[in-house]
């Protein structure tokens, strides 16, 4: 099964090291969540038209404005313009939202809707959220009824299709709320499964690996004994491109330990199997060290960890949404500064995972509609792969996002931003700029996937981000202990 993803070694991607990067001092603040210098997609402007436009055509409440929490006897008009009497409708925050975020959401561009049913999907959708926003779930729950009437997620149109799944995670919220438990069901093998699909019909994965072990590669050059402790390994699909680069150094390769982390001991010891068999045929001396634990749990750090004096340190953390990975986030930067590793590689998601839930809904309603998108320009809508991926993975996240995540559910708040946080803690970490190497290896991958001209590569404050049009999706960083110098 996991044959393919390691063997496919992309010579063209040669990664080489580039020393005088591990004495910079970092950049002030993360950029912006958006890819400068792409157009817009026309019917994302024709969205962000019509939101302007049911907005501005509701009546004013008495009190109202920026500030006001809920509005007392609001009236929506609906799909049909008539007027539904909706109570405790925040109507002027999702104003809020929607202004602080002006390029809108994406809605797909192969099959533009009719604007009567996509202004029908868009101003269902937003009461739905503000309905359940203020826990009025019975409402919210016969506008969900609609909502699956009236959206597919086989359809052919990315705003059918994501307006479908957005129906699916609200209804998960609440069902929930109602039953007062949020205990999901992860099948993991399925999970990855589905994200190698992605790895396959999309340049966001590679570009999550290739610009992470490119700085890897940087922080080993001329080590001899190495260590990577990846928090989330999944099937591990990363590490035989650097273990072949590794390899083929002229000083040699040096021995390679690798901690996995995962939910499943089944599956991180099939990983470990298929890397050592990988490193085996490569000549190269290896080890793997399994641990059934999240970064955020571990309470015995040399036990888990087993850090091991003379070895060079990584840590690795792509991050997703499709389970929690790590545990509470204050606790996995603990972690971090108690390894203090020689470089910690970041792939960020730009999507917010904590906040309140209208927060997390017109961000990631944003998010999840470019993705959408730039699947939709690159595979018609009745392909099985793309099937797959919008199902096994973008559902499951936006799923987690609304239905799983936010601190009343969890009992913790993720942070807004691992970026500003690892910034903030300047006597800890200090960033490590992407380097020119990494910005080309990105540029490679973009060309193996068309249509090229769809996604955005901007490098800027010391990262690499990758998008669709104007919107950043993935973020890559990279970051050195403090402490790690001063030993």
């Amino acid at each position: 099964m996991l044959k393919e993803g390691f063997e496919v070694v992309n010579r063209d991607l040669e990664m080489t090291p580039s020393l005088e990067l591990w004495d910079s001092s970092g950049f002030s603040d993360p950029a912006s969540a958006r890819c400068a210098g792409s157009e817009r997609n026309e019917l994302s402007d024709w969205v962000e038209q019509v939101t302007r436009q049911l907005i501005d055509d509701l009546p004013e409440t008495p009190g109202g404005g920026a500030d006001s929490e809920m509005a007392s006897e609001d009236c929506i008009p609906s799909i049909l313009n008539d007027l539904r009497p909706r109570k405790a409708l925040r109507w002027n925050v999702i104003h809020h939202h929607l202004e602080g975020n002006s390029d809108s959401v994406h809605w797909g561009n192969e099959a533009s809707p009719s604007e009567s049913n996509g202004l029908g999907l868009l101003t269902l959708l937003l009461e739905c959220a503000v309905a359940i926003s203020v826990d009025n779930l019975g409402e919210a729950h016969r506008m969900l009824l609609e909502l699956t009437q009236m959206a597919s997620p086989y359809g052919p149109s990315c705003a059918e299709r994501i307006v479908a799944y957005f129906a699916k995670a609200m209804s998960s919220r609440v069902i929930n709320s109602w039953l007062g438990i949020c205990l999901p069901l992860v099948d993991y093998r399925s999970v990855n499964s589905a994200f190698q699909v992605f790895n396959t019909v999309s340049p966001f994965v590679k570009f999550a690996h290739f610009t992470s072990n490119q700085a890897i590669l940087e922080a080993f050059h001329r080590r001899d004994r190495v260590h990577i402790v990846d928090l989330d390994i999944m099937q591990g699909l990363q590490w035989p491109a650097l273990f072949h680069i590794l390899a083929t150094r002229i000083e040699g390769p040096p021995h390679v330990r690798l901690t996995g982390m995962g939910a499943s001991m089944e599956l991180l010891v099939e990983t470990g199997r298929q890397l050592t068999n990988f490193a085996k045929r490569l000549g190269m001396s290896f080890e793997f060290h399994p641990v059934v634990r999240k970064s955020g749990e571990i309470a015995d750090l040399p036990y888990a960890v087993q850090l091991r004096q003379g070895e060079t340190l990584a840590v690795h953390w792509l991050q997703h949404s499709l389970y929690d990975a790590t545990g509470p986030d204050w606790k996995t930067m603990r972690l971090l500064e108690e390894l203090a590793p020689r470089v910690i590689t970041l792939v960020e998601q730009d999507v917010l995972h904590g906040g309140s839930f209208l927060d997390r809904f017109v961000g990631s309603l944003h998010y999840y509609s470019t993705l959408f998108d730039s699947l939709g320009a690159c595979l018609p809508s009745d392909d099985p792969s793309r099937h797959q991926v919008e199902h096994g993975l973008l559902h499951r996240e936006i799923n987690n996002i609304l239905a799983i995540g936010g601190p009343g559910r969890s009992g913790e708040d993720k942070f807004r931003s691992w970026r500003s946080e690892l910034l903030g803690r300047s006597g800890s970490f200090m960033q490590v700029p992407m380097s020119a190497n990494s910005m080309a290896q990105a540029q490679l991958i973009l060309n193996m996937f068309p249509p090229v001209q769809g996604y955005s590569l901007v490098q800027g404050d010391g990262t690499l981000r990758l998008g669709w049009k104007d919107t950043s999706l993935y973020t890559a960083s990279a970051w050195t202990s403090i402490a790690h110098h001063h030993r």
